[in-house]
């Protein structure tokens, strides 16, 4: 499913499965469904023709036309899928058999009447098809959007190649370190380096700088644009007059020579040159690569510098710099010099308001010149500004600025492809400013429909966390809470103001997703007349929408809460989210029973504490429930019936059972083991991927041994985990036979334990990454294994036992060849020194000691050889005392790693933490 197409992706198999035995429908009806669907495929093909043209270069009747096949897909998959859920509908799993056999007698008569309806329904499809199609005919849709529209309009980023050195604000230090890294080495062999970083940043202003700055002997040099869609042959030929104009335009015709003959040219021109090219706006490698072919390595020392939004591309040159915001004094220093000259002569009454705007601008060059040419407009009137301040992230601003703003950054998302353009728009639905959980919202896209299936059996989520780290590449979303776990994708994303401005122009053209701020309907046109994805940000309920057909509702806000209806009315509801709103007085939430279609449910730190009623098993294409953090205390019996369940985040209250009938589960999260038949359960969900478990012991027994045997036997038939975390209260959980069906374990939390385990072990666990393990006692041998865990990228130790006495550990000199952070914590165990070649990765250190063990001259910090780490990047060190206020140990530590710092090559950052003895 994608934003131009709707639904129609889906709408060919969803048909033909009404097709199966079991829907029992008449032969006339089937060959109607048959036909229906060959002309849904036909107009899927249709408007992929119209995903691939930019928006605003489209025919208005196109538009039209595309806008009325979206809707109607939805309107039809609303259809399709009504009559599924009443024919398929399950009955509650306590009735007795009296009702069940009234019951079965009633469905008799409903599924017949709902096999007649979807007759009539199909008929009225077939029907607005067929009208549909004659206006396809009419309007020469194909004819239409085979090629893009021509346009005559300049592209606004050639202003960056020419601007005055004595405009440019916060160029001098970017500028200097490209310089630096092209200069660095003194060998005579070609260096690249990548300026990478999203639009408006000024990437190609960067460059120039560069290009006009670095002093090197170089007598041929080159500036060549590439851009999105690029000629390849016009490059190069770009590339010979830039380094041989008189030559290229005077005594040679480049227009006869084919793209092999022009690589051929530039080689051999370029063979005994020592040269400067800035190869400009790369948007793919396969581009890169073929120009790269044509730069030839003489080993006279040519520099060559490219600028790209993509990070993949980056990453194929190898030295990269990552352009960043501009620090918030040079954005004052650019955004008030553009208007009133200088921040002095800024007048008292506008101080506020242009601090607000520099805010939103972010450090983005393109923004804050943009908005400062706007304003400079309008200084007679300080209204206009607090409205247009209130314009930037909801795509609402309308001026030529604006707009040219918009088509530098639209260049990045008309790049996407059909599904990711869909991903992207819908992250407008989110508050301005918002982190926004990464696994949450690839959940929310899966529920969508906006995942599809891959090839060898790829589950949705990992297909989703492709489409995610797309974004991120493509610098359209910037990362947030960045852990170095195990599958270095963020843990959240942030949106930056100015891309959300654009993503909601584009979403509130198409009516994708209705955003409501205060009382300001956001992302709704004038034309949409009904609202399928609705976003509440802090507001009363709505009440002048058509919301008949709501699929999408999220909910930001807690005062909308006590306004908010029962939803039992919207029953083609797909996603209701809920997170963060307090629910805590709420008196229930029974109308969930009755959202047949629903597929997520997100009440996670909802405080709610009501019931979730019986009603729930109902809930047949149910994929995510979260009830984290609220007080339900177990789920109804029914939800066994929840076959299509793949997450499940249970609440700290909740005790599950018959979780052995979720059998396409993957993620179990918080699941307390207090009996036989929960552990035994857990065997049974084979599709498991990420699992946390507790076993709760008995306050006078302790944990049965049964339930231990049981929960080991059950961990050895998941052989598709990845992720483990397990606390066990000190309880130790063998798994050496178990052991081999964890195969693909990359993350393992073990939250108490007594010893450390025997089954950790590199013979067995080649994939662990992320390994995060609390132990009352560990010995000099266990750090000898954990070292020799090849693939171990973070690690925390902490011991909970209470030691005498300081323990020295060793460390190999081959030891944690891939880690990039170790912590030791919160025990009396401290680090012998390091060795060269041990930890060659580590950037982050992190160990702790007593006072008097430093105090008594048994430890100093001298005795880590920090300096044997070569990628060392930060250290803290936490000291533990009975008493905190020893304050000369701490400064003498701080002191002495300052001093390690000083002397390494990195300076890494140093921090020394005082705690009281735990």
């Amino acid at each position: 499913m994608d934003l131009v197409t709707g639904a129609l992706s889906l709408l060919p198999s969803k048909l033909l499965e009404l097709l199966k035995d079991e829907y029992k429908l008449q032969k006339s009806i089937r060959v109607k469904i048959q036909s229906v669907s060959w002309e849904l495929e036909s107009m899927h093909a249709a408007l992929h023709k119209v995903a691939a043209v930019p928006w605003d270069q489209l025919d208005e009747q196109v538009k039209v036309w595309a806008r009325e096949v979206r809707e109607a897909s939805y309107d039809m998959e609303d259809i399709l899928d009504t009559f599924v859920v009443r024919v398929d509908g399950q009955e509650p799993a306590d009735l007795s058999r009296l009702k069940r056999a009234m019951k079965k007698m009633g469905d008799l008569f409903s599924k017949g009447k709902a096999r007649h309806d979807i007759s009539c329904a199909i008929e009225d499809i077939r029907k607005q098809l067929q009208e549909v199609a004659e206006r396809r005919a009419r309007y020469r849709v194909d004819d239409l959007v085979a090629t893009p529209a021509p346009t005559t309009s300049i592209d606004p980023r050639l202003s960056a190649l020419y601007t005055k050195v004595s405009q440019l604000i916060g160029v001098q230090e970017p500028r200097d370190k490209v310089i630096s890294l092209l200069t660095a080495e003194e060998q005579m062999e070609m260096k690249i380096v990548s300026i990478v970083g999203s639009g408006g940043l000024g990437k190609t202003t960067l460059a120039k700088a560069v290009y006009e700055n670095l002093t090197v002997d170089v007598h041929f040099k080159a500036f060549v644009p590439v851009g999105q869609n690029p000629d390849l042959k016009k490059v190069l030929r770009d590339i010979l007059i830039g380094l041989g104009k008189q030559r290229y335009t005077m005594e040679f015709n480049l227009t006869l020579l084919d793209e092999k003959q022009l690589i051929d040219e530039l080689r051999e021109f370029l063979k005994n040159k020592r040269y400067f090219i800035v190869i400009d706006d790369v948007w793919d490698v396969s581009s890169w690569n073929i120009i790269r072919y044509a730069l030839y390595d003489n080993s006279l020392g040519s520099k060559i510098v490219i600028t790209t939004r993509k990070h993949d591309v980056a990453m194929k040159v190898g030295c990269s710099y990552n352009m960043k915001p501009l620090p918030y004094e040079s954005s004052k220093e650019l955004f008030y010099g553009r208007i009133f000259g200088s921040e002095q002569k800024c007048p008292k009454t506008f101080v506020k308001i242009s601090e607000q705007i520099i805010k939103k601008c972010g450090g983005v060059p393109l923004a804050i010149i943009t908005t400062s040419s706007l304003l400079a407009n309008k200084l007679g009137n300080m209204k206009e500004w607090y409205e247009f301040c209130e314009s930037i992230g909801s795509g609402h601003g309308n001026n030529h600025d604006m707009e040219n703003m918009r088509r530098i950054l639209s260049l990045s998302y008309y790049d996407l492809p059909a599904h990711l353009k869909t991903c992207l728009l819908y992250i407008s639905l989110f508050p301005e400013d918002s982190e926004i959980d990464r696994d949450r919202l690839i959940w929310r896209w899966i529920a969508e429909g906006f995942v599809s299936p891959g090839e060898g059996g790829k589950r949705l989520f990992d297909i989703g966390k492709g489409y995610f780290s797309e974004l991120l590449n493509r610098s359209l979303i910037q990362p947030a809470r960045i852990v170095m776990d195990y599958d270095d994708v963020p843990q959240a994303c942030r949106v930056h103001d100015m891309v959300l401005d654009l993503i909601c122009s584009l979403s509130r053209e198409e009516s994708f997703v209705a955003s409501i701020l205060g009382d300001t309907l956001q992302n709704t046109p004038s034309w949409a007349r009904k609202v399928r994805r609705l976003s509440l940000h802090n507001t009363t309920w709505p009440t002048i929408m058509d919301m008949s057909k709501l699929r999408s509702l999220t909910i930001f806000n807690n005062a909308i809460i006590s306004s908010m209806p029962s939803l039992s009315c919207y029953q083609l509801l797909r996603v209701l989210d809920l997170e963060n709103c307090n629910l805590g007085g709420h008196p229930n939430l029974s109308f969930v029973g009755n959202l047949f279609h629903l597929r997520y449910l997100g009440l996670l730190n909802t405080r709610y504490d009501g019931e979730l009623r019986l009603e729930m098993g109902k809930l047949h294409h149910l994929q995510i429930l979260d009830i984290y953090g609220t007080r339900i205390k177990e789920l109804p019996s029914s939800f066994v019936g929840l076959k299509q369940l793949m997450r499940l985040i249970l609440s700290v209250h909740c005790r599950p059972n018959g979780l052995r009938n979720l059998t396409s589960l993957e993620e179990l999260w918080f699941a307390i083991v207090d009996s036989v038949d929960v552990a035994e359960d857990i065997g049974h969900l084979r599709q498991m991927r990420e699992l946390q478990v507790e076993l709760e012991m008995n306050k006078e027994s302790g944990c049965d041994e049964s339930i231990c045997k049981a929960l080991v036997a059950s961990l050895g038939k998941l052989q598709k985990i990845e992720q483990l975390t397990i606390a066990s209260g000190s309880v130790p959980l063998n798994l050496e036979g178990s052991v081999e069906s964890l195969g693909n374990l990359s993350y393992l939390v073990i939250d108490q334990t007594a010893s450390f385990p025997t089954w950790i072990n590199p013979g067995s666990l080649l994939v662990l990454s992320y390994l995060d393990i609390t132990v009352a006692r560990l010995r000099r041998e266990d750090i000898q294994v954990l070292g020799m865990l090849q693939a171990l990228h973070f690690l925390e130790v902490t011991v909970s036992g209470d030691v005498q006495a300081a323990e020295r550990f060793m460390v190999g000199s081959n030891s944690f060849p891939c880690a990039r952070e170790c912590r030791f914590y919160g025990f009396h165990v401290v680090p012998s020194m390091f060795p060269p070649g041990a930890m060659p990765r580590v950037e982050n250190f992190c160990f702790s000691m007593r006072h008097e063990d430093f105090g008594k001259g048994e430890f100093t910090t001298n005795d880590l050889a920090l300096g044997h780490l070569p990628s060392l990047r930060r250290v803290i060190a936490r000291l533990y005392d009975r008493m905190v206020d020893s304050k000369e140990v701490v400064i003498k530590v701080e002191e002495t790693l300052r001093h390690e710092s000083d002397v390494h090559p990195n300076h890494p950052y140093i921090r020394v933490e005082a705690y009281g003895r735990r």
